[in-house]
Formats: structure tokens, C-alpha cells, sequence
């Protein structure tokens, strides 16, 4: 054989004979991973499963730890609760065994004792507007916010000039109307008498008198020595004369009997007139001076010395300060209708001011009121809130919310 024929004899692939059909054996031999592919597998894994173990401890010890730390702080919590103080600044919890917890005793009522929770405000049970009944001038303000005072204790004085220059009237006008009936009521005096009995028996002695002249001048004209018109004139002198007597004589009987009653009863009528009028000035004079309705705190006040106060107008100074009395005090709750079947009047309460949730105090439904919110579909309800004498306006002060807790 020539080279060239050994070449490409070398250069032509032999002709491959077809492998017989694989049987299921040797295809799941197949597919089996050689030995050492095994041995490699096997050392990645190792690593992962370390790491997989070490943030499952991991992640139970920081849920451990979490655990001890909210147990801690309920029983804390729990404590100071029962005590009625505030909580102290937490602390770092200490590192106790799951064998060493012990089960925090909680302060609120449970569940079962609760028959309702709603929220609403603290209100003065009297919240008063201290206002002056007359118009005037402030000349002396005693108000300061927060200031503790009597009943009937001096917060202001208004001016008081026009007031009892209008007494002043009143009681003079008062005392000319009283002794104007002590005299109808006393009658004439003696001398009055006496006095009216003497001009009478003036007027009979001058009528006497003027009788026995004209008499005389009658007889003279029968004999024609008096002429007609001096006859004349001497009896309508004597006859004036009789008139005078008799209106002395029943002026006489007028001053002894006295006054008429229907005058008596007009000066009477008088004297009460006055007396009204000087009550009225003397009421405006006493109320210049301003004092407290009842004991109380000042919650604000709304003038200063030298306004005008009138309490009829709105858009200037109209009151002085508010006044309420701290000591009586109550929530204000509005009750949804589905749930004021779970309410009654003299239900005991616990009150917590959401300022001061630690501070617990007793309350006792005081009323429902009769009528319902219809806007918000509730019923409005009071309860009455005992406060110690010491905490008086410290915790629970007007307007404040508060969460009250209905028990069963």
C-alpha cells in the first residue's frame, strides 16, 4: 500500500457500528453523581448548615431576652400601679432563668368585672360666670388665676358715685313721705285747735256787732235819715259775716275729728312708693361690690381695673373671671345607644385622666341625661368623681380627658 493511500486511509473515520438500545437500569446508573462529585457535595453542605444552626440560636436568645424584658417591665409596671404612684425610669431588666419569672399581677379590674370603657372629659359639677348685675367702671379686680377663694369672699368693686348719689335721694325722698303721714296719723294738735276756736269766736263777736248795727240803720231808713244804699251795705256785711261763722265753725269740727282715712291711706301708699325706690338704689349700691357666689378655684379671668363691664353685651368686657369648685367634679362621657343598656345610675367606676393614667380614683354614675345626641348616636352620661381633699385642683382639672371604666 502507497503512502498516500496509508493518509487517507488514517485521515477517514472508521465506521462506528450502533450501540444497542439502553435498558431502565442503565439510564438510573446514569443518572447517579460519580463518587467524587458525591465527596464534594457533601463538604459544601456542612458550612451552610452551621450557619443555618447558628441564627436559629441566635434569633431564639434576642426572643428570650425580649421575653424577660416585657415580663419585667409589666411586673414593674403592675406594682407601681397598686401603689398609686408613678412608675420609676425603667431599669435594665435582670438576667433570670425561665425557672425564676414569676406572673405579673395586673392592677386593672379583668375582664370580667368590666362592663364598659369609654372616654369623655373632666367638667366642674358648678362652673360659674362671675359677672356684675350693674354698669360700671372697675376700680378694684381681686381675681388671679389658679387663687383658692371663700364664698362671699371681695373679688371686685365697681364704681360706685351715680349709686349713692341715687340712695341718697331715695332715703331723703323716703323720710319727707314718712313724716308726712306721722302727721296725718297724729292728727291736729292742741294749739291748732285753740288756734281755729279763737278766729271763731272772732268772727261771732264781730257777727254780733255787725247784727245790731244793721238793726239800728233799718230803723233809720224808716225814718228817712239813712238813705238806701248805706242800709244796704250794712246787711250784706252783717250776712258775710254769718257765712264766715258757720265755715269757721265746720273748719273747727274738720280739725277735731282729723284727717280723712282715704288720706291716711294715700300717705301710706306714699311711704311704700319710697321705700321701693330706695330698695332699688340700695341694691345697685351693694352690688358695686362683687363677691364670690361659693368656694372654689379661679379658672379665668376676663377683666382688668378700668374696664367697663356690662354683662348685657357680648362684644366687650361682660364678666369679670369663671369660678368653679373643684372639689365637685365629674366625667362626661358620651355612651353609644348599644351600649348604654350596660350603664345604670349609682354604677361604680374607675376614672384615669389620660395625663396621669397611673392615678386612680372612684366614681359612681350620677344621672343619664334624658335626652339623646342624635348626631352621634349616644347618650350623654355623668359620673360623679371623689377626689381626695389633698389633690384637690392638682390631677383633675376642667376640660381634661379622661378614661372611665364602667365595672359590673
Amino acid at each position: 500500500m502507497s503512502e498516500v493511500t496509508r493518509v487517507v486511509t488514517a485521515a477517514v473515520p472508521a465506521r462506528v457500528e450502533p450501540l444497542p438500545p439502553d435498558t431502565l437500569g442503565d439510564r438510573v446508573r446514569a443518572l447517579k453523581l460519580p463518587e467524587a462529585a458525591k465527596r464534594r457535595s457533601r463538604h459544601f453542605l456542612w458550612p451552610v448548615v452551621l450557619v443555618v444552626c447558628g441564627l436559629i440560636a441566635a434569633g431564639s436568645w434576642f426572643g428570650y431576652q425580649q421575653f424577660l424584658q416585657a415580663a419585667a417591665k409589666a411586673q414593674t409596671l403592675a406594682q407601681k400601679t397598686d401603689d398609686g404612684n408613678r412608675p420609676p425610669v425603667a431599669s435594665a431588666p435582670p438576667q433570670a432563668t425561665p425557672r425564676s419569672i414569676v406572673p405579673v399581677q395586673a392592677a386593672a379590674p379583668s375582664d370580667e368585672n368590666i362592663a364598659l370603657v369609654s372616654t369623655g372629659y373632666i367638667i366642674a359639677s358648678r362652673r360659674i360666670l362671675v359677672s356684675p348685675k350693674v354698669i360700671g367702671l372697675v376700680v378694684y379686680l381681686n381675681a388671679e388665676e389658679g387663687r383658692l377663694v371663700k364664698k362671699d369672699e371681695v373679688l371686685a368693686k365697681m364704681e360706685s358715685v351715680e349709686f349713692q348719689a341715687e340712695y341718697d335721694l331715695a332715703q331723703a325722698a323716703l323720710d319727707l313721705a314718712r313724716q308726712q303721714l306721722i302727721e296725718l296719723e297724729n292728727g291736729n294738735r292742741p294749739e291748732d285747735i285753740a288756734q281755729a276756736e279763737a278766729e271763731l269766736g272772732e268772727s261771732e263777736a264781730q257777727l254780733a256787732q255787725l247784727e245790731a248795727d244793721w238793726r239800728r240803720k233799718r230803723e233809720l231808713r224808716n225814718s228817712g235819715i239813712l238813705t238806701p244804699a248805706e242800709l244796704d251795705a250794712a246787711e250784706a256785711q252783717y250776712r258775710a259775716t254769718v257765712k264766715r261763722v258757720e265755715k269757721l265753725k265746720a273748719a273747727l269740727k274738720l280739725i277735731k275729728i282729723g284727717p280723712r282715712e282715704e288720706r291716711i291711706a294715700a300717705a301710706k301708699a306714699e311711704v311704700r312708693r319710697r321705700e321701693a325706690e330706695l330698695a332699688k338704689a340700695k341694691w345697685r349700691l351693694d352690688n358695686c361690690t362683687i363677691k364670690a357666689p361659693i368656694a372654689g378655684t379661679i379658672l379665668k379671668k376676663n377683666a382688668e381695673e378700668g374696664n367697663i363691664v356690662d354683662a348685657r353685651v357680648m362684644n366687650g368686657s361682660y364678666s369679670l373671671c369663671e369660678l368653679a369648685d373643684l372639689a365637685d367634679i365629674e366625667a362626661e362621657l358620651m355612651v353609644q345607644e348599644r351600649d348604654v343598656s350596660k350603664v345604670h345610675v349609682g354604677q361604680r367606676c374607675d376614672v384615669r385622666a389620660e395625663a396621669y393614667p397611673n392615678r386612680k380614683y372612684e366614681g359612681v354614675v350620677s344621672r343619664l341625661m334624658p335626652i339623646a345626641e342624635r348626631s352621634k348616636g349616644a347618650i350623654p352620661v355623668r359620673v360623679k368623681i371623689t377626689v381626695p381633699a389633698e389633690e384637690v385642683g392638682v390631677y383633675l382639672k376642667p376640660d381634661m380627658s379622661a378614661r372611665v371604666t364602667f365595672l359590673k
